[in-house]
């Protein structure tokens, strides 16, 4: 699952190293993921992990770093 997220995040947005991409690093401050960014992993996760994000769980705390997103994805498969 972390894999997914992470193959994800660095091949659809810029990460100038991926390889030096942290999982708990956020993915808001360090600029590869703008508000449009985090929609278009909204339905990244909808539609690889069949499930639907309300809007008031679009929030930094579900969002913002591969390593919250993991947990978020792991928390609703459940």
């Amino acid at each position: 699952m972390q894999g997914k997220v992470r193959q994800f995040i660095t091949t659809n947005f810029y990460v100038a190293d991926p390889a030096a991409l942290k999982d708990d690093a956020s993915l808001l401050d360090a600029g590869i993921v703008d508000s449009t960014g985090v929609l278009e992993i909204v339905q990244f996760l909808e539609g690889e992990f069949g499930f639907k994000v309300e809007d008031a769980e679009i929030v930094p705390e579900n969002v913002d770093s591969i390593s919250r997103l993991t947990a978020f994805v792991a928390k609703k498969k459940k």
